[in-house]
């Protein structure tokens, strides 16, 4: 009997083996994660944030004192100290300011540049900060109280030969007569003389006009183009290189804090006498 029951524990023993034998082997090495890399982070902005202007435009941009001054120059501090960006403005002629920013000599360029295609196809632009209006003027005895292409039908209208505005009122004032000239200066002189009846242009450089005493005296602004016209361009943006976007979503989100809360607008009163957004 107890040699049976000695058989029987040595059985139970051995089915028991392997289950005891799983029991005890080291667990397996986990399973590789399959979860996406962690992006690595940003490239840091530049220390000093060089940004190049022409010093060639008043009043966007000009040379005083042997120092970058203007519009442009005094709203390119704004915005670097809104994004907290060491700054600092450097001179470069017109020529060749694309070239230098691809080449790395800055890293921005604000220079009254605007955003066309061909150079959207070399560097990148951020949103606007500048846009210029285009305007009619008259002289002073005409009468025309809101310009528009009924009340501009059969109206001499001079513009600069060269410039956006002949496509613009080929396109959309198709019954008024074009004069093309080859300056818009050239164009008021024949408003002053009555051989047009109205002149558009640059908004600013039409207001210079009339400050002049020779303008005062014979013409008056009439009206704007609508804004947000396509055909008269994007408007003036800072101009970076396209690898470059942690520093242009710095500018942009700065311009818009400057706009918000009318910074832009006290910058801009004490060089254009009109809206410039």
């Amino acid at each position: 009997m107890s040699r049976l029951l000695s058989r029987l524990l040595l059985l139970s023993l051995l089915a028991a083996g392997p289950a005891l034998a799983e029991e005890a082997a080291p667990p397996k090495p986990p399973a590789p994660s399959h979860s996406p890399a962690t992006p690595s982070s940003p490239a840091p902005l530049p220390s000093p944030v060089r940004i190049a202007t022409e010093g060639g435009r008043p009043p966007f941009n000009y040379v005083e004192d042997g120092k970058p001054a203007g519009f442009e120059v005094e709203l390119a501090q704004a915005l670097c100290a809104e994004a907290r960006l060491a700054c600092t403005l450097v001179l470069h002629q017109w020529d060749g300011i694309i070239k230098g920013l691809e080449a790395g000599e800055y890293d921005a360029v604000m220079a009254t540049m605007a955003i066309t295609p061909k150079r959207a196809a070399r560097i990148a632009f951020s949103t606007p900060y500048l846009r210029i209006p285009f305007a009619y003027v008259a002289r002073r005895e005409t009468s025309l109280p809101n310009p528009s292409p009924a009340t501009l039908r059969g109206r001499a209208i001079g513009v600069a030969a060269h410039g956006p505005q002949v496509a613009y009122l080929e396109q959309r004032v198709p019954g008024a007569e074009i004069r093309t000239f080859d300056t818009l200066a050239d164009a008021t002189l024949d408003l002053r003389a009555g051989r047009v009846d109205l002149v558009l242009g640059d908004k600013l450089d039409l207001a210079n006009f009339l400050a002049r005493p020779e303008g005062e005296a014979c013409c008056r602004l009439v009206g704007d183009v609508a804004p947000g016209e396509p055909l008269l361009g994007e408007g003036v943006g800072i101009g970076l290189r396209k690898g470059d976007g942690a520093l242009r979503a710095a500018f942009e989100r700065a311009l818009a804090a400057l706009i918000a809360d009318g910074r832009y607008d006290r910058i801009r009163a004490k060089y254009i006498p009109f809206d410039t957004k």
